[in-house]
């Protein structure tokens, strides 16, 4: 029968082949300084622009890694009332995207305070924050107390993928794990993000939320590689696109007497990977900039202004008045003055393809 890798004698002390390691290592510290230095050179309102999208992703991408989806709007919105970050259109986010939000955000704003049990708990309690998991009731802000497996298929037909270490030993194997992480060490902070992602997978210490609360932390580790609160790229994004390897290699390397190389490579590469995706979408938000620049002294209510930021942020099908009025929230005839207001201004343009409908698109600027 194959062991589990905590069931070795030498758990939880990782080995990994450190040639391959920092190859990658530093490819992806030396387009992670990239990013960061051309991030730095925008100004203060593109910043705070590229961060409320990336912390958005981020948050959105993670829960839906779970199968959990969010809404978009209430997201943004949560992250930028928090941050003190105004646009037009906010709306009122609920409970539990209120309690997603709060924990990103303590992890990657508090990026320089140590992760303790409490802090873990409070984390925990966010995201459940009725004490329940869909219809059922969880133990929350605190360890299992509980066996826990990670199962699929239909009921009397389980298949069991993975079983984690035994409730009673929970409070042993989190002290040792956040002593470790606490603790000043010779190893990169991006690697120890890997490493910590994948023990605290192991360990599964939580009723349910530990997927969500492992990419929290390798956030938390990923802000301090490059000190900074400001967070300009989204592992979980990535994580979510190739999420089927994601889970093979963790299935695979459960299983390991102790040498994590193929784990760490796999998110090492999935990180480089995210870094390249922020490069390309780097574009879009200095693209935004550019429009916003040109049209700062241009007349426009909160309706066209909100509609812009949609299409600069890449609006998905055709603009028609219709979706107009139903996402600005007014009647077609006040969307139709909208965007013929638009159409004069050069800002609007009806799409070439003509049809029986009217789609309208941005002027290229």
């Amino acid at each position: 029968m194959l062991k589990y890798i905590y069931q070795y004698e030498n758990w939880p002390h990782f080995t990994w082949d450190e040639r391959e390691i920092q190859a990658i290592l530093g490819k992806v510290r030396h387009l992670q300084g990239k990013i960061f230095g051309e991030m730095s050179a925008l100004g203060f309102s593109e910043k705070e622009e590229a961060m409320l999208s990336n912390l958005t992703t981020d948050v959105i991408k993670s829960s839906e890694i779970e199968g959990e989806r969010l809404d978009y709007e209430q997201v943004r919105s949560s992250i930028a009332r928090k941050l003190g970050i105004e646009y037009a259109g906010m709306v009122y986010p609920d409970r539990d995207v209120e309690g997603v939000v709060e924990m990103m955000l303590d992890a990657t704003q508090n990026y320089k305070e140590q992760l303790d049990e409490e802090r873990l708990f409070g984390w925990h309690s966010a995201l459940f924050p009725t004490g329940r998991s869909s219809m059922y009731k969880i133990e929350v802000g605190t360890y299992r107390s509980g066996a826990m497996q990670v199962v699929s298929g239909a009921m009397g037909k389980e298949k069991v993928h993975y079983e984690a270490p035994p409730p009673q030993d929970m409070k042993k194997e989190m002290d040792e794990f956040l002593k470790w992480l606490n603790t000043e060490t010779k190893v990169d902070d991006v690697l120890k993000a890997a490493i910590a992602h994948f023990w605290f997978i192991i360990i599964h210490p939580f009723d349910d939320g530990n997927g969500r609360i492992a990419r929290a932390i390798s956030d938390l580790l990923l802000a301090r590689s490059d000190d900074s609160s400001l967070r300009f790229y989204s592992l979980s994004s990535q994580i979510l696109t190739e999420r089927k390897i994601y889970y093979a290699t963790l299935k695979k390397v459960q299983h390991s007497s102790g040498d994590i190389t193929e784990w760490l490579l796999w998110f090492l590469g999935c990180l480089y990977r995210a870094l390249e995706s922020t490069q390309a979408s780097m574009q879009k938000v200095l693209n935004k900039a550019d429009f916003w620049d040109k049209y700062h002294d241009t007349a426009l209510n909160s309706r066209q202004r909100l509609m812009l930021n949609k299409l600069l942020d890449g609006f998905e099908g055709k603009l028609k008045s219709s979706k107009w009025a139903k996402i600005a929230k007014c009647s077609p005839d006040t969307a139709l003055r909208d965007i013929k207001d638009l159409i004069e201004k050069g800002i609007l343009k009806q799409e070439a393809s003509g049809g029986r409908s009217t789609n309208y698109e941005l002027v290229d600027f």
